[in-house]
């Protein structure tokens, strides 16, 4: 049935990698089914028969798509069915676009679309590296034109050695997470996390991913010469020689003119008259080649500043090649929030603001690994006003949300743990005016929002990119890129760290790939800029976290609690739990590890539930002082509740320093007292003295005629009360001991 159906293996990383071909999804242009472990992605690529009109791009879509089966879940929306990808499908699928994209011919705009399929998880065994791997052999073995084959592996730092593929285990271990894809000669792709590792251990865990990849490059080589189909013809978008010469001569002088500016608003309103001018002058001659027309003004304008960059050494600002553009940071700017920052760079900005809130706040994780929450949050928001143009919001879109997953990346090795720090933290960076290199500011302002919030970061963290322009064996690259030398440029190379190390990278490739020494330079370049970005901006405008949180911002205190005292910190039906959040105007969590968390708007409150809490899961102690309230009183004394279920008698001899003859004189149901424990009975029951606490906590002195004896148990009267107190409510006020003193 199956004529054409192959089977191809090869081992990878210590695991079998198994390629099946002929078998499914045969209507598309390739496609194969990749079992790694026990991981299995199912890719399939398809191309358009011809190209799409008016577009001056390359169409390509990838998507990699998590299957909640593959885990063995039932998707827990209203539907019970995959909806909009999660953010981490989305970031999966820019890095297998990143490394293919640019191996695609240039003046192809047919479209293609890559659909990678997560059918089954093994947690040692990435479905992130078997789609990337799955997307190179259906694609070498299709008959869409690509210049590949390329591979990608995983590369983790475990104990001072480097890991390729590392398992489940090892990756919780890792000291880096990177993400490497190459060519059989370049590296075409990084994308990286890491706790502050050196550049010298980020190289050459780079060059240990390369190296890894040329196995696989080989394998899929193999695979393509035995069954790979060849290639269909397209046609071109790329205007003849003759009509992009004609328009270069006609334009480049007022081109070069046009371009010579660091304000990108002057540079677009010298362009338009041009383009107006150039489409006057050869409409005619070349009817319906308007889209030809304009991508021989963009290679003009290519030319220009490749031109400039590589002969003059001349940058379209007029700056040095490692000079960065004019840096400002602020921050403390809007009065209500938790913490705000505002980093510029040249005519960058970026506005970022953080808001705390407590643990329960944290984001819940829907998708096929093991993360279910996400404590730390960075959204990334580009709306069109920042570029100068007109567009209605639709909400963020894959580069939004990549830029967010970036900064992200960057600032969480510096974030304190929960048990230091007990917040979720959310911070939205609102792109303002863009002119290149936004992700990275936003990284910068995330640092200044933190601090400005009183957030103690271990460390600031800055980010900075390093362009590239290459010709022939001819390179060159610049740091600090603005949107006109991206756009022309060959390379993005995103690099944000502290001082001490990088914590995250991302690079974009317009061209194949990178040779190592091109990566070692920009490493180092990037270093130096963002040291100085630290010193001379950040830690000026705010030279560390600020002591206090923002009065708006909620208070927290965490405590661990044993797991057999859960059930008591809860109550039946959460009774015990509602009821101290309700007297005390807090909020509380209780994690299943025993964690709890607190938070309110007033510190005093939150310490009053702390206490609560720990009087709950502690014994009370004879000697100690406590904070308690009254439940009820009789004849002979009050009943004082220290804790939920934790109550006792203080007897009317003990209700004051001076003699008391009716016990509502001194007290009434539901005030607050403070009383020492005097004694625990075999039965656990508490005999206490507000007397004897008020002697010791505020030094009353008391009077003469007050006995020091105990006060008797005896006669069915006092048994009668006696029995009253063991049968007395329940209740959830109660305080712990600290050195003898009461906690308010």
């Amino acid at each position: 049935m199956f004529e054409n159906y192959k089977v191809f293996e090869t081992d990878f990383a210590g695991r079998p990698l198994v390629v099946e071909t002929g078998k499914i999804a045969q209507l598309a242009n390739g496609s194969c089914l990749v079992r790694y472990g026990d991981t299995v992605v199912n890719v399939a690529v398809t191309a358009s028969a011809k190209p799409r009109d008016g577009v001056d791009f390359f169409p390509l879509s990838v998507d990699f798509e998590e299957k909640l089966y593959a885990v063995g879940r039932i998707p827990g929306s209203f539907l019970k069915r995959e909806g909009r990808p999660s953010d981490k499908a989305i970031l999966t699928s820019r890095v297998i676009d990143r490394p293919i994209r640019p191996l695609f011919p240039k003046d192809m705009r047919n479209d293609v679309s890559v659909v990678c399929t997560v059918m089954s998880v093994d947690p040692d065994c990435s479905p992130e590296i078997a789609a990337m791997v799955g997307t190179s052999i259906a694609l070498s073995i299709s008959d869409i034109p690509w210049n590949g084959p390329i591979s990608g592996v995983s590369v983790g730092l475990v104990d001072g050695e480097f890991v390729i593929n590392p398992d489940a285990a090892q990756r919780e271990r890792s000291r880096m997470a990177v993400t490497v894809a190459s060519t059989d000669k370049l590296i075409a792709m990084i994308e990286a996390g890491a706790q502050e590792v050196t550049d010298e251990e980020m190289f050459n865990g780079i060059m240990a991913g390369h190296e890894a990849n040329q196995k696989i490059i080989a394998f899929i080589k193999d695979i393509q010469a035995q069954i790979g189909k060849e290639k269909f013809a397209y046609p071109s978008n790329e205007p003849d020689e003759q009509m992009l010469q004609e328009i270069m001569d006609f334009a480049i002088d007022d081109i070069r003119q046009a371009m010579d500016t660091d304000d990108k608003t002057v540079r677009d309103a010298r362009l338009k008259p041009i383009y107006e001018k150039v489409h006057e002058r050869f409409d005619e001659v070349y009817p319906d080649s308007a889209a030809k027309i304009e991508e021989c003004l963009y290679k003009t304008q290519k030319k220009v500043v490749r031109r400039w960059l590589l002969d003059e050494q001349k940058r379209v600002d007029g700056r040095g090649m490692d000079e960065m553009r004019p840096l400002a940071a602020e921050v403390g700017l809007l009065p209500r929030v938790h913490g705000s920052g505002l980093f510029t760079r040249g005519q960058t900005q970026v506005f970022t603001v953080a808001t705390l809130g407590p643990v329960s706040d944290q984001q819940i994780l829907d998708g096929i690994d093991d993360e279910e929450y996400k404590r730390y949050m960075h959204q990334y928001n580009f709306p069109s006003y920042s570029v100068g143009e007109t567009k209605p919001s639709r909400g963020p879109g894959r580069r939004e949300i990549g830029h967010g997953a970036l900064a992200e990346r960057a600032l969480v090795p510096v974030i304190p743990p929960v048990e230091e720090f007990p917040y979720a933290l959310r911070l939205v960076s609102e792109v303002v005016s863009s002119n290149g290199s936004t992700s990275q500011a936003s990284i910068c302002g995330s640092t200044l929002a933190l601090m400005d919030a009183g957030v103690p970061i271990k460390k600031p963290v800055a980010g900075i990119s390093c362009g590239l322009i290459t010709e022939g064996e001819r390179w060159m690259t610049m740091v600090d890129i603005q949107g006109v030398e991206d756009f022309f440029g060959d390379m993005d190379f995103k690099v944000a760290g502290t001082h001490d190390g990088i914590t995250a990278i991302q690079m974009d490739l317009k061209i194949d790939g990178l040779t190592p020494a091109i990566i070692k330079e920009a490493l180092a370049k990037t270093h130096k800029a963002r040291d100085y970005i630290i010193d001379e901006v950040l830690l000026k405008a705010i030279p560390a976290p600020r002591a206090e949180l923002s009065k708006y911002a909620p208070k927290m205190l965490s405590t661990v609690i044993p797991v057999d005292k859960i059930r008591e910190v809860i109550g039946s039906g959460g009774k015990v739990i509602q009821k101290i959040c309700a007297e005390c105007e807090v909020k509380m969590d209780v994690e299943e590890d025993g964690h709890v968390f607190i938070s309110g708007l007033d510190i005093d409150n939150c310490r009053r539930a702390l206490t609560i809490v720990d009087t709950i899961v502690k014994d009370p102690e004879v000697g100690a002082i406590y904070k308690g309230r009254v439940t009820r009183i009789i004849d002979i004394g009050a009943f004082v509740e220290i804790a939920p279920g934790k109550e006792g008698l203080v007897h009317i001899s003990r209700l004051d320093v001076k003699r008391t003859e009716k016990v509502t004189d001194v007290v009434n149901v539901d005030d607050e007292v403070i009383v020492k424990v005097l004694e625990i009975d075999d039965k656990g029951r508490l005999n206490l003295s507000r007397r004897d606490a008020l002697i010791e906590v505020e030094g009353l002195v008391p009077e003469n005629d007050i006995s020091d004896q105990p006060p008797r148990r005896s006669g069915p009267r006092h048994d009668d009360r006696r029995r009253d107190r063991r049968d007395a409510p329940r209740g959830a006020n109660g305080f712990v001991p600290n050195n003898n003193k009461p906690r308010q």
